[in-house]
């Protein structure tokens, strides 16, 4: 969705946008051929639902979709059940 939006909103040096709304369209659906589609949807909704980042969203996805129980990831809250994953911080015993 951030694709799609930014690259029919920011302006080349022509003034026009970087790419149509149909080329943003094609361009997604390339991205989504290329990845797995499900988990791609999954980081989607739960970056809507624990208010993650993107980067922060896809592998937890992967973890959710796969049926991983924890993850140890520095930027989540840790300890926190997101989903079916449990989120481990590697740092917290160095602190």
């Amino acid at each position: 969705m951030e694709f799609a939006a930014a690259v029919t909103r920011v302006k080349a040096d022509d003034g026009l946008p970087l790419l149509s709304f149909e080329g943003a369209r094609r361009e997604a659906g390339e991205f989504l051929s290329q990845f797995n589609a499900t988990v791609v949807r999954t980081a989607i909704r739960g970056a809507a639902a624990y208010q993650l980042s993107w980067f922060d969203a896809h592998p937890w996805a992967y973890a959710e979709h796969y049926g991983l129980g924890e993850i140890w990831f520095e930027d989540f809250q840790p300890n926190r059940l997101y989903g079916s994953v449990r989120v481990r911080d590697p740092f917290a015993a160095q602190r």
